[in-house]
């Protein structure tokens, strides 16, 4: 069997129907091969927006995506995709084309060393030598990109070894030699931390997109509401635990509600599920580390206690860790506690102006007419902060965005994946004017596929995130921020066949979006919101 072909059949074996990718010399064998397979395949119209569409795939799916480019500035567009979707443990396998076996590093027409530039932002990768190993290395690659942490896995294949023939079988089982995931926790741990918990008087779980990843939102509630204690998240937490369990908080850290903030800082036990504790999360909290109980539970053993003293570590699976905890732990006497919470957060209270369209007062809108599977990709900026604030995540709803690297242009090519793996589901794409500007081709791809998508975008014509940065930092002087010659948005969309509109109140936002519903079909929504509106 040509190597080729083989590709192919080890993606089928792997029960693969959907790849996104762009072709190039360097892979053509496998695009031929790929023309035979009825494996569907997405031309994105940037590589980079195939390696968003493959996340926005895999998080919606909960398979791994699959992205494919050719050699050179092909497999180096990759690489924001590529460590967007390590930051947020996403598991990706991404096939590239190399230039000949025997050209390799002469510096040959579109050779770049895509391992070697991939190495720190990938759990592993593989340049194929022998085009025999192939079966192999492709299972291992599965294999690794979805256990234990899930991550991106590059399979570097040069164009010689993709029209070799082998003898092709596909392995059954894996076995790498060193990699081996802990799942279940340590029993002697988890037995010092329910006695934490016991003399806790202010108990709180803080949870990470780890929730997410190991489908661990069951396991959470159940615990949660048995034990009685309060959950906080982080951003890439968002859809961990329904908002409208009587135990959810909110979301913490430096653009959270500053009551969430509180809390954590009131706290006098604090456990950490599926989080890095990173900067972003823990803003505003520099009292932190002095906490005498910190349990912090984590899949990946690198990331306990990296950020924050722990005072119990535990590593394994959220999903299995929870359970254990369920079979052991009693209810807590809460009431007290719960009851300061409740009252911290009804007294938070938010005002809006009245110009413009409103970002927050239109999320609200959404999250009260949208159906309760509805998935919302965001981008990064302040319409990020905007949707996470904002918009309520019920309990089959989700949020996918770029938390880790905070990638512009991640939402529109998520949103398209998400829809591919989800085509029942509403899917909404939250975007600003300079993200959208960073992958505005995919408004091609979105209508060649005829993705029922409605953008949301906010439009101030400016960098918001950065003016609100200047202000904190730079006193208010501005530099290299407006977009003042942005195009217009709205026929842009029609040039691509897709409808849209403009609106500039809430009302005609309301009337506007209801439209747009009706449409079924793809839609872009321009919003024009006041340059001084604020994230928080």
């Amino acid at each position: 069997m040509q190597a080729s072909n083989a590709i192919i059949k080890c993606l089928e074996e792997e029960n693969v129907d959907l790849v996104f990718g762009y072709p190039g010399g360097a892979i053509l064998p496998l695009y031929d091969a790929l023309r035979k397979s009825h494996i569907k395949h997405i031309l994105v119209r940037h590589e980079q927006s195939s390696a968003h569409s493959a996340s926005g795939y895999a998080r919606a799916s909960g398979k791994t995506g699959i992205c494919i480019a050719t050699s050179g500035p092909g497999a180096t567009n990759l690489i924001t995709g590529i460590a967007t979707a390590y930051m947020d443990s996403i598991p990706l396998v991404i096939i590239t084309g190399q230039v000949k076996s025997t050209s390799i590093g002469k510096d040959v027409f579109q050779e770049a060393d895509i391992t070697g530039a991939t190495e720190p932002f990938t759990k592993h990768n593989y340049l194929v030598k022998n085009a025999q190993d192939l079966p192999k290395i492709i299972k291992e690659a599965f294999y690794i990109a979805s256990t234990g942490r899930p991550g991106p896995v590059l399979i570097d294949i040069p164009v010689d070894i993709q029209n070799e023939n082998i003898n092709f079988e596909y392995p059954k089982n894996v076995n790498i030699i060193g990699y081996r995931p802990t799942y279940e926790g340590h029993t002697g741990q988890i037995k010092r931390a329910l006695q934490k918990l016991k003399n806790s008087k202010k108990p709180l779980i803080c949870v990470g997109g780890g929730i997410i990843c190991a489908k661990a939102s069951k396991e959470l509630k159940i615990f949660s509401e048995k034990s009685k204690i309060p959950v906080v998240h982080t951003l890439m937490g968002i859809g961990a635990l329904p908002s409208d369990s009587p135990y959810y908080v909110g979301m913490v850290g430096s653009h959270g509600h500053s009551f969430s903030n509180k809390v954590v800082m009131d706290c006098d036990l604090l456990m950490i599920i599926g989080t890095r504790v990173g900067d972003r999360a823990t803003a505003g909290m520099n009292l932190l580390h002095e906490k005498e109980s910190i349990i912090h539970i984590d899949i990946d053993p690198a990331e306990v206690g990296k950020n924050i003293d722990t005072t119990i570590p535990i590593v394994g699976d959220a999903k299995i860790i929870l359970s254990q905890f369920i079979k052991k732990c009693i209810p807590l006497e809460t009431a007290t506690w719960m009851e300061k919470i409740n009252n911290m957060k009804e007294n938070h209270q938010e005002t809006y102006d009245e110009n413009y369209v409103n970002p927050k007062e239109a999320l609200k809108f959404l999250s009260n007419v949208v159906d309760e599977e509805t998935i919302l990709t965001a981008d990064v900026g302040q319409n990020q902060i905007w949707a996470a604030r904002n918009f309520v995540i019920k309990e089959n709803r989700k949020f996918f965005t770029s938390g880790g690297l905070g990638t512009m242009g991640y939402s529109l090519p998520a949103a398209i994946g998400a829809k591919l793996a989800s085509p029942e589901k509403t899917v909404l794409c939250v975007v600003g004017d300079a993200g959208l500007q960073m992958s505005l081709g995919e408004l091609g791809t979105l209508s060649e596929n005829d993705l029922n998508i409605i953008i949301i975008l906010f439009n101030n014509s400016r960098l918001g995130m950065v003016r609100e940065l200047q202000d904190m930092f730079c006193g208010g002087k501005y530099t290299a921020i407006e977009l003042s010659k942005n195009p217009d948005f709205v026929k842009i969309a029609e040039a691509y066949d897709l409808p849209g509109e403009r609106v500039d109140s809430i009302k005609s936002f309301e009337s506007a979006f209801q439209s747009a519903l009706k449409s079924k079909r793809g839609y872009l929504l321009e919003c024009m919101v006041d340059p001084k509106f604020s994230t928080l």
